[in-house]
């Protein structure tokens, strides 16, 4: 797995960023930098390319340039394809960060599956196929929300000597002036006005009952059908199945629940100079990746079937793409254009569909989604760890979003804004993804924030948008949030290690997934030392934007 060292314009370019010299970076930019170009649109592009498409939906935002070396050579103009990036000679077209989430999200016609019959205690996190809708009244008949008597017409009431209990059948109907024990939830005699709560009421030694306050008629009464009627619609198709949803479900009659299976997901790790176990040595580095991309996967709504090391194999590539049977295939590392970088090469071999190639985004630019056959689809991750959750979160979540049924909002790290607490520096004309943790309404932007850097993101709550050219204290910024920042209510095991060859993952109920869009606050602590200066030191320049 190789990266491109980024051109002395660019670097020249975050430099001055980063040392507040903005007046030098636009000069800096505007010399190194291609005119806005065109997007290339949804239509797929099989290998070799055809002409850039144009994309209605994205037609306004223009292509960030690929990087290259500053010189005097003319710029492209509007509609012409920058420059090779690809050591294969292929050009790149760089996709704005939102046209690929967009484009990621609709790849895929539908759910991967049909719908199938599930029992409630096995549909928890998978979701709804088919509205939920009632197929009783809810509830079926009028019962008692509190212990004490029910009562029929003005008091003082006589009591009768039996009681009425939840569970039992129909009780005998009341007359006027008489009033009979009952429990929480049991059937509201016929006749009864209201029910006389135990604290409100004191019998004397006649055995008639006497109101502490005034009755008023219907008080503490569920009536049949309050809280919805047969045939009424109680949740739409797409929504998460949550407990909450087990609870109504079985409320409402159901012993099964019509859901979209899981879309079963495949990793693949690749990369001769990792190890998976011990510590780096002699040019050997830890896969960081094999043991994060599963859990997180699963927590996105996939399945996870197996996870391979590949190691910098082009043919154990082809033959474990080939004869995958996943709906989705990730990849780790490989995407750029280095000696034994093989994603792209082994794509064209397959004849793959490639519908996003590079994102304007940073860190993870080189990240990719193709088609590779009728119903499964490749999402290229890089090999940086940072790099890699960015693309997994820009490329994969929206594609499993789709594959999986999630209505819009449903499921998946949820959305929302949050004023910056501190500034933060921007690519001159990528999107960045910056881990932060929110105090008191704010974000604050955490210092390890480099593509092959984790410590950030394993103190952070989301990863913060942040526009080209950076964005100010109080700014108000989309928030991703991270699938743990919410609580798992999986009861299963854990996730299986899985790092060998045709090893698979363990299986477990779907975590609990927020949705929405709004402001949080967090009480996780800092975990990370310096984090709380929103600092941005400690990453080196050239590495700060790859």
């Amino acid at each position: 797995m190789t990266g491109q060292p980024a051109p002395d314009a660019e670097l020249d370019e975050a430099l001055a960023l980063v040392n507040g010299d903005r007046a030098y970076a636009a000069a800096a930019a505007s010399s190194s930098q291609p005119q806005p170009q065109p997007e290339s649109g949804p239509v797929p592009q099989s290998y070799p390319r055809s002409s850039p498409q144009s994309d209605p939906e994205t037609a306004s935002a223009p292509a960030a340039p690929s990087a290259r070396l500053a010189g005097t050579a003319p710029s492209p103009g509007p509609g012409i394809s920058p420059a090779p990036d690809r050591a294969d000679g292929e050009h790149r077209d760089i996709t704005p960060w939102p046209a690929a989430r967009a484009r990621a999200g609709r790849a895929a016609p539908g759910p991967a599956s049909d719908p199938v019959p599930v029992p409630l205690d096995r549909a928890i996190g998978l979701i709804l196929a088919a509205p939920l809708t009632a197929l009783t009244d809810l509830p079926s008949f009028d019962t008692s929300a509190m212990d004490g008597w029910a009562v029929a017409g003005p008091g003082p009431w006589h009591v009768r000597a039996d009681g009425v209990l939840a569970g039992h059948g129909r009780p005998d109907a009341l007359a006027d002036g008489e009033a009979v024990r009952i429990a929480t939830g049991a059937r509201i005699p016929q006749d009864a006005t209201a029910v006389l709560r135990s604290e409100h009421g004191r019998t004397d030694d006649k055995a008639r009952l006497h109101a502490l306050r005034e009755v008023v008629p219907g008080q503490d009464i569920r009536p049949r059908g309050q809280e919805c009627r047969s045939g009424d619609h109680l949740l739409p198709a797409g929504a998460l199945v949550t407990p909450a949803v087990l609870g109504l479900a079985a409320a409402a009659g159901y012993d099964t629940l019509p859901v979209v299976r899981r879309p079963r997901a495949e990793v693949l790790v690749l990369g001769d100079e990792l190890l998976t176990e011990g510590l780096p040595h002699e040019g050997l580095i830890r896969d960081a990746l094999g043991p994060m991309l599963p859990p997180w996967l699963h927590a996105l709504g996939a399945e996870v079937t197996a996870v391979r090391r590949l190691g910098d194999d082009a043919e154990a590539l082809h033959r474990a793409i080939t004869g995958s049977t996943a709906d989705l295939i990730v990849t780790t590392g490989g995407t750029a254009s280095g000696p034994v970088d093989h994603v792209h090469p082994t794509l064209r071999r397959i004849g793959a569909d490639l519908l996003v190639d590079g994102v304007a985004v940073r860190p993870g630019h080189p990240m990719l989604l193709a088609r590779t056959r009728p119903g499964q689809h490749l999402v290229g991750l890089p090999g940086n760890p940072l790099a890699a959750v960015s693309g997994l979160l820009t490329l994969a979540e929206p594609l499993l979003r789709t594959l999986s049924g999630r209505a819009s909002g449903c499921g998946g790290p949820s959305t929302y804004t949050a004023p910056l607490r501190d500034d933060v520096h921007g690519h001159p004309y990528d999107t960045r993804l910056v881990p932060v943790t929110l105090r008191a309404d704010r974000a604050v932007p955490l210092r390890f924030n480099g593509p092959a850097m984790l410590r950030g993101i394993a103190a952070a709550d989301g990863l913060a948008v942040v526009p080209p050219g950076g964005a100010r204290k109080g700014q108000e910024l989309e928030i991703l949030d991270l699938p743990w920042a919410v609580p798992d209510v999986g009861a299963g095991i854990g996730m299986g290690s899985g790092t060998g060859m045709g090893s698979g993952t363990g299986s477990h109920p779907e975590p609990f997934e927020g949705s929405g869009t709004g402001t949080r606050t967090s009480t996780r602590p800092v975990a990370e030392p310096g984090a709380e200066a929103g600092v941005e030191t400690g990453v080196d320049v050239e590495e700060r934007f790859t």
